[in-house]
């Protein structure tokens, strides 16, 4: 029936969905390998003043392995964010916001679990 769509329009737009968690992931990673792909291809483009830039960065090597098509980050520096960010200190940062309640956790884990399948 038309009425209920004139009401329907009078709610406004709807607000856009979150993203999941994996969502979110998927989407750092897609739009971080654009920005990198953008930025080795504007250090090949004769615009950029490579002497400039290679005069005030701390690794020059590096850089141009960079521009190269080396990965933007090492292997030390990805197992240092692992154990800032990774998955462990996840749970850590969990605990701290939890309640001192230790009823209630195990009530939540139990909901959170039998949801997840």
């Amino acid at each position: 029936p038309p009425g209920r769509r004139v009401q329907s329009s009078k709610l406004g737009p709807t607000p856009p969905r979150l993203l999941t968690e994996e969502e979110f992931q998927l989407q750092g990673e897609v739009e971080t390998r654009k920005a990198l792909a953008e930025l080795r291809s504007f250090c090949k483009s004769p615009e950029f003043s490579a002497w400039t830039t290679v005069s005030r960065i701390q690794s020059p090597k590096r850089f141009a392995d960079f521009v190269g098509g080396a990965s933007h980050v090492t292997p030390n520096e990805v197992s240092a964010h692992e154990r800032e960010f990774g998955l462990e200190s996840l749970s850590i940062d969990e605990e701290l916001f939890e309640e001192d309640d230790d009823d209630d956790d195990e009530e939540e884990e139990n909901i959170s679990d039998s949801s997840g399948g």
